[in-house]
């Protein structure tokens, strides 16, 4: 059984709510109060806000919205995202997944349900941020593996040796040069590449 989660504190945190002028700002921006939440709010765009980065968290117009609001690429928001949703139309809600949204709002908005939205929405954007850079380690070690089993065969086929000496001599080429022996087989494959396609140009 998992250890119950943490509730985060936002003490001190500032929020962007992009939306068009509403009822609904209006009580977004009077719950923020209440929680201690900076927030600005703006409309149609938030490019032109300095530090925009520095917001922990933004609030979306998803009725509404469209993707030039903002100087990130869709469903890359620095910071997590709750949409503020009024229509159901398939096209809206496509465009707020698109926008990779961690939580949502239904409107019309009342007296309550930000600051739970806010504390799913931190734990969701946490969430994906540790699995893309999970994911992004993986596909390194994969990678790493792929150029050291290349650069093995190489040293094979140039030396006419076995896998294990081969492996052995660019061990011992990484440690005289005091790098990782991945590093140490990519400068290998590297300077073959390198070496091939100036025997091409020749």
């Amino acid at each position: 059984m998992k250890a119950p989660r943490e509730t985060p504190s936002f003490e001190g945190w500032s929020a962007l709510v992009v939306h068009r002028p509403h009822a609904n700002v209006d009580a977004i921006l009077q719950q923020f109060e209440r929680i201690g939440i900076a927030a600005t709010h703006c409309w149609p765009e938030a490019t032109h806000l300095p530090d925009l980065r520095d917001y922990n968290v933004v609030l979306i117009d998803a009725d509404m919205g469209y993707d030039g609001q903002f100087p990130w690429e869709p469903g890359k928001a620095p910071m997590p995202v709750i949409a503020l949703i009024g229509s159901e139309a398939p096209g809206r809600i496509a465009w707020a997944m698109g926008q990779r949204a961690d939580a949502q709002l239904l409107k019309p908005i009342g007296s309550a349900g930000l600051y739970s939205a806010l504390v799913i929405a931190c734990h969701s954007f946490a969430e994906r941020g540790a699995m893309t850079a999970e994911i992004a380690a993986l596909r390194e070690r994969l990678e790493s593996r792929e150029v050291l089993a290349e650069a093995t065969a190489l040293l094979m086929v140039r030396d006419n040796i076995s896998a294990r000496a081969a492996y052995q001599k660019l061990r011992l080429a990484a440690m005289s040069a005091r790098q990782p022996i991945e590093t140490a087989a990519a400068d290998l494959v590297f300077s073959v590449d390198v070496l091939g396609k100036s025997d091409e140009r020749a």
